[in-house]
């Protein structure tokens, strides 16, 4: 089943915890019940908890757009565009990498999140503060209607149009697992928006492509901006909640 990234659903439950709504010992079983194993990140929350911070953060770059990444030292940049996603404190600075990995012996594999530490900048709060999520929300919805209108009208795309929604529908989690107590239009988006970027993950699979080169191209292409629009929807809601959860807002 597809899930929101990790790093979405640990700065909400960091962030949670932060609030004292749940122990910082439980957010990493909270946040990733799918994992077997995490090692990396109770410790480093337990500080930043004791350091007086009360929001976690989130930001899924990718290359080209740091978009929300506080600055820090480039090998916190490269794993971040190597993983796609990281978690942030605004307040003293830092940030949490995940890695992702298989583990464990043949016949006995499982999966972890190896969470790494860097340096990172402080954020200004009127920056955290700013996104409206209404316009968030609303320019969404008009990028979800306009891109896969445009799916729907590429020739040869098997799976254009209601074919992928029905896919992606049947592949997308109902529970996205996190926590309670988040204003509405916040989980309103990140719903919409997670469901964006799994239908669009699932349309850019190389087993799922035209014979046509010049199609699949066109239809990358289409579905990689539905991918960038939704990602960049999905961090915005998730900070809004995060902010809530912290009582900032």
């Amino acid at each position: 089943m597809a899930v929101l990234p990790a790093s979405v659903r640990v700065a909400l439950w960091a962030s949670a915890a932060f609030a004292g709504r749940v122990p910082v010992e439980d957010v990493a079983d909270r946040a990733m019940p799918d994992l077997d194993h995490c090692t990396g990140l109770t410790d480093r929350l337990g500080l930043w908890r004791d350091l007086g911070e009360q929001v976690l953060l989130v930001a899924l770059p990718r290359p080209g757009d740091l978009t929300g990444m506080p600055a820090g030292p480039p090998e916190m940049v490269t794993a971040a565009l190597d993983a796609e996603e990281l978690v942030f404190v605004p307040g003293v600075g830092g940030a949490l990498v995940p890695t992702i990995e298989e583990f464990g012996p043949p016949g006995d594999r499982g999966w972890q999140a190896r969470w790494t530490g860097y340096d990172a900048d402080p954020v200004p709060s009127h920056v955290v503060q700013a996104v409206a999520l209404p316009d968030v929300e609303l320019a969404l919805r008009r990028a979800a209607a306009d891109l896969t209108g445009r799916l729907a009208e590429t020739s040869g795309a098997p799976l254009a149009g209601e074919g992928l929604e029905r896919l992606a529908r049947r592949t997308v989690a109902q529970d996205w697992g996190v926590p309670e107590g988040l204003p509405s239009r916040a989980v309103r988006v990140i719903e919409l928006a997670g469901s964006l970027t799994s239908l669009a993950e699932i349309g850019l699979d190389g087993r799922l492509q035209s014979v046509d080169s010049s199609t699949t191209l066109q239809r990358e292409r289409i579905l990689q901006e539905l991918h960038d629009r939704a990602a960049q929807a999905l961090v915005a809601a998730t900070n809004v909640a995060a902010l809530h959860l912290a009582g900032w807002r």
